[in-house]
């Protein structure tokens, strides 16, 4: 008795797989939305955002016995070891009038962008678990990490607000123009943030490498000192120091100087700081989320 061995079938090819799968529905898992869809995913887990800020907020110095307390005290001695230096050793305080208010802010503010840029870094690499374990619009991340440090300068600006009286600065009607200045600064940071997120998951060594690219955009961004009594001073050329002036960091700088401190005029403000402001938080905002977004099936894989 003879057996006969049915013909082997033929192994379905990669396009019938696929037209097989879209007729029941199935879709890649991880897809990338369209930026429509996207974008109201992110709104429908605002909530979510928002709590996740709180809660990395809250536990942030959690294991510290001063706790919250060095939300305030951390800007505030990193003021006092560079006053002792630039005000000081390297007289950086003369020709500004209210040296001490004018560091002071210039430290609070700069801090708000280093701390956000740098929690970027971390976004997905730091939450790798979370990425690979639940789906969500990855965007979440650096959003709520910014939102954090948005928060964190709410609380410290207390602190700030009773070192200006100290010193003889007290509200005026300019001091509204800090809310419009914070919200392009708070933009800005979260494109900036996005960016980073997005090197920084597929380069963990960025995280390594922005200590020292902040500190050098720092000192380039007028929070320890004047770029306007470099500019009166004729020792760099025009250009130069316009470049300084319109630097992003300066600018939300010195109009948070211009909202709080009397003495920080009009005329220590660049041409068109307003439209400078605007202009850095739409394109770092706008151009970062896009950024992300076009990279957001490649998150926690590999």
């Amino acid at each position: 008795m003879t057996t006969t061995l049915a013909p082997p079938r033929p192994q379905a090819s990669e396009e019938d797989l696929r037209a097989l799968a879209l007729r029941h529905g199935l879709t890649v898992s991880g897809a990338r939305p369209s930026l429509p869809a996207y974008v109201r995913q992110l709104w429908s887990r605002r909530d979510f955002i928002a709590a996740f800020a709180t809660a990395r907020l809250t536990a942030q110095y959690s294991q510290a016995r001063l706790g919250q307390v060095w939300q305030v005290m951390t800007p505030l001695l990193n003021a006092a070891v560079y006053y002792a230096i630039f005000g000081v050793l390297m007289n950086a305080k003369h020709g500004v009038p209210d040296y001490v208010p004018f560091l002071i802010t210039g430290i609070f503010v700069w801090t708000f962008t280093s701390d956000t840029v740098m929690a970027g870094t971390r976004a997905i690499s730091g939450n790798l678990g979370l990425v690979r374990a639940l789906h969500f619009p990855r965007a979440s991340l650096p959003i709520s990490l910014a939102l954090q440090q948005l928060q964190q300068l709410l609380l410290s600006l207390a602190a700030l607000v009773v070192i200006l009286f100290s010193f003889g600065e007290f509200p005026t009607w300019s001091w509204l123009l800090a809310v419009p200045a914070l919200a392009c600064q708070a933009l800005f940071n979260t494109g900036v943030a996005l960016v980073l997120a997005r090197l920084a998951a597929r380069t963990p060594d960025i995280s390594q490498l922005m200590p020292f690219v902040l500190r050098t955009w720092m000192y380039a961004s007028g929070a320890m000192w004047s770029i306007q009594n470099l500019a009166s001073g004729g020792r760099f050329p025009h250009g130069v120091v316009l470049a300084l002036q319109c630097n992003p960091a300066a600018v939300y700088i010195d109009l948070m100087r211009f909202a709080l401190i009397r003495s920080h005029t009009a005329a220590q403000l660049p041409p068109h700081v307003w439209g400078l402001a605007a202009g850095w938080a739409l394109l770092a905002f706008g151009g970062g989320f896009i950024w992300f977004w076009k990279a957001e099936e490649t998150y926690g894989r590999g």
